[in-house]
């Protein structure tokens, strides 16, 4: 507990820092963590005798982060999408050490770690791009408000074979607590939009559990406990980021449908 406390005291002010400042800063870091969570993944399903083309994995992730950065065109990112498969079919024609599941885990793992988290990029270089916060407001707060909820109340198990310490209960209080809590942002920066952050918060709470549990089934079905150690009291990257993952589309698609879009 107190590795994770100094830990979080110690990584919020620079989270927060980087959110604030934005522009390349937040660039950078998103493509560091999409590296270092995308080396996670691939080492992780290792253990199950899987053998990723790790090397063409991350050369994709940059190029992705950097066109998601400079340019918001979603042709490019489809056009990575395709040229990428092309090359893992080639790869498979050639070097017969790699088989289908290789090559489809190698997308999987750009799909799952660095597209989701180029949406905080996205998310940035939008109208009212204040809604970036809720990306993490609202998995800290589901995190958070479950974790309490679920020691004081909790009784029923949500998901025993996966996660056997969350409760119905848990999941319950984490929703209305991060619903709470981006109806209270929304009231303070995005007054015009409350009913949609609020929807918004309800949608990306109940999606960032599911990104903590997609996470614990990948780890429960290679066999490891954590991805990593590089965070003390954490884990690795994708153990803190793993709900992230799945915010950060919920808001950006939100955003862009249902509040900038709004005239």
């Amino acid at each position: 507990m107190l590795k994770r406390v100094v830990s979080g005291v110690l990584g919020i002010p620079l989270l927060l820092a980087i959110i604030y400042y934005g522009g390349t800063a937040l660039y950078l870091s998103v493509m560091v963590v999409s590296l270092i969570g995308l080396y996670e993944f691939y080492e992780a399903v290792k253990h199950k005798s899987i053998n990723p083309v790790s090397s063409l994995g991350f050369l994709v992730s940059i190029l992705m982060i950097s066109f998601i950065n400079y340019s918001t065109n979603p042709i490019y990112i489809l056009f990575i999408l395709v040229f990428t498969t092309i090359i893992l079919s080639l790869i498979l024609l050639v070097k017969p050490k790699y088989n289908i599941t290789d090559a489809s885990v190698t997308i999987y793992g750009i799909i799952y770690v660095t597209i989701f988290l180029g949406h905080i990029i996205l998310t940035s270089k939008q109208e009212n791009n204040i809604a970036i916060w809720l990306i993490f407001i609202t998995a800290w707060a589901t995190d958070t408000c479950a974790y309490f909820t679920g020691y004081f109340l909790g009784k029923k198990k949500l998901c025993p074979t996966i996660s056997p310490k969350k409760t119905v209960e848990g999941a319950i209080g984490g929703t209305l607590g991060a619903v709470l809590i981006s109806g209270i942002f929304g009231y303070v920066f995005l007054k015009d939009h409350l009913v949609a952050v609020i929807i918004m918060g309800f949608v990306a709470s109940v999606l960032s559990q599911t990104g903590d549990l997609t996470a614990s089934i990948i780890k429960r079905y290679v066999g490891i406990k954590d991805y990593g150690n590089l965070i003390p009291g954490h884990g690795g990257i994708l153990d803190r980021f793993d709900s992230i993952l799945f915010t950060a589309p919920v808001v950006y698609y939100f955003l862009l449908f249902m509040i900038n879009n709004v005239k």
